[in-house]
């Protein structure tokens, strides 16, 4: 499933995805092996936002067994609504 969405996201361009395991690591370390994809682990407000804020990131991963289902949702919800600021980080991002 992790690589049918990856290769999704990465062929679509402004495409978002979700993904959740036990702790969430395992998904952005497997996701992130697909070129252009930049999965990010959330488990707060503060690094979900910094995730799209600073790094672009277009799958959020998810630890189900770290975070409450409310607290996930909330994520998924700051995730999808933060816009990339790019500027300085866009450099950073394009050698990703």
């Amino acid at each position: 499933m992790q690589k049918k969405l990856s290769k999704k996201i990465a062929s679509k361009k402004g495409s978002f995805g979700i993904l959740v395991c036990g702790s969430g690591t395992g998904m952005a370390i497997a996701a992130n092996k697909t070129k252009n994809v930049r999965a990010a682990l959330c488990y707060s407000i503060k690094n979900t936002k910094l995730s799209r804020l600073h790094n672009n990131a277009n799958i959020i991963t998810l630890g189900q067994r770290l975070i409450s289902k409310k607290k996930a949702f909330s994520l998924i919800k700051i995730f999808l609504s933060t816009k990339f600021e790019g500027g300085r980080h866009l450099r950073r991002v394009k050698k990703i």
